[in-house]
């Protein structure tokens, strides 16, 4: 669909006075703003979305994944995206929007949903902003929230209550952190990054010298460098560099609860889910893809393209783009399951090899006949 199409069918959405946002909209237009082809009553009309398990009248749903075809039978949506490559056994009550990809759909959807929320504006009267920093315009800078000296504050942003922005932090336009978010000295943060309540950026790596005396704590002089379009969950904490940066290269995007130390880097587009975490000096490549609780080891390379899986262990570098690994140690997902195989058998082979050694032991200990 061509771009000036898009905002124009947008701009029309904003016009109207309904209950979702504002917002009523047929399945045509629909159709028409993500190029799908309609099966049913193309003036069907929604406002809301719901899975399909939840559906209700007036609201979009969508179906991705096969194990949920058998809710579209029943689904009281009025409207539902489903892929092209998806066969029915028999006709629906809801009018159905044919697409390549569904879950890609129902996100462009949601993307438009959410940049029609209408964005803060206004500094509260409880805010502490140093008069050394530097606020641009069409700001949001909540209750309690601080700004310290020599911060510089980008147009648009978004600073919720009781967010912390260090002396000399950086923070680009139209990026957003909610509350309770601590940006320490010196740190640099993007463009249209959104970081999620609770998370900590700039604290000091884990960085101590073994003494006599016990351990003596190495001063942690860098900083951390986020750039564009980053988003963070809730708690995740990234550390400063000891010197240098740690960096969060454009489009990552890290769960909830993660754990990033002093000076990794972690490449364009990779996702990471909840409580992966990497040692210090980690560098992860562009379009990786790690599973929930994952490891790393410290001054390892991982490889562009390299798929991790939950709680995998990788203790070296992988060998190349594309690898894909599970397991801990971590190993290539074919010998994972061989080894696995035989594993669930060790009880048994540990009994038969305890017998041969018993009977071994037993015909050294008997005369020669």
């Amino acid at each position: 669909m061509p771009v000036c199409r898009r905002f124009a069918f947008i701009s029309y959405l904003c016009t109207l006075n309904h209950t979702f946002l504002g917002m009523e909209f047929t399945a045509k237009q629909i159709a028409e703003l993500i190029g799908g082809r309609i099966e049913g009553n193309s003036d069907a009309k929604v406002n809301a979305f719901a899975k399909i398990e939840e559906g209700r009248e007036g609201a979009i749903s969508f179906l991705s994944n096969p194990k949920y075809t058998h809710y579209i039978y029943d689904t009281q949506s009025s409207v539902v995206l489903i892929g092209d490559d998806v066969q029915l056994e028999h006709e629906v009550k809801p009018t159905l929007i044919r697409v390549p990809n569904a879950y890609e759909a129902v996100a462009r959807l949601l993307q438009i949903y959410e940049s029609m929320k209408p964005r803060r504006k206004g500094i509260h009267p409880t805010a502490s902003i140093s008069e050394k920093a530097e606020v641009g315009s069409d700001v949001y800078i909540g209750a309690y929230a601080v700004i310290g000296d020599g911060a510089k504050v980008g147009d648009g942003a978004q600073i919720y209550p009781h967010a912390v922005v260090g002396d000399g932090v950086v923070i680009g336009p139209e990026s957003t952190l909610y509350p309770n978010v601590t940006i320490y000295d010196g740190c640099r943060i993007g463009s249209r990054v959104t970081i999620h309540a609770g998370a900590v950026i700039g604290a000091d790596g884990f960085g101590f010298a073994p003494s006599a005396e016990g351990y003596d704590k190495i001063p942690q002089i860098g900083i951390v460098v986020i750039e564009d379009d980053v988003e963070i969950g809730a708690n995740t904490c990234i550390d400063r560099s000891t010197m240098g940066q740690t960096v969060i290269h454009r489009g990552v995007k890290l769960d909830n609860l993660i754990q990033v130390a002093h000076n990794c880097e972690v490449g364009e587009n990779t996702v990471m889910s909840a409580q992966a975490g990497l040692a210090g000096s980690t560098k992860i490549g562009s379009w990786c893809m790690v599973g929930g609780q994952a490891g790393f080891a410290g001054h390892i390379h991982v490889a562009d393209r390299t798929n991790v899986g939950a709680q995998c262990g990788v203790i070296r570098n992988t060998r190349g783009q594309g690898e894909a690994l599970i397991g801990s140690p971590a190993m290539d997902p074919k010998m994972f399951f061989k080894a696995k195989a035989i594993y669930q058998h060790l009880p048994e082979m540990y009994r038969e090899l305890s017998q041969l050694k018993r009977e071994m032991e037993q015909m050294k200990q008997s005369p020669l006949s």
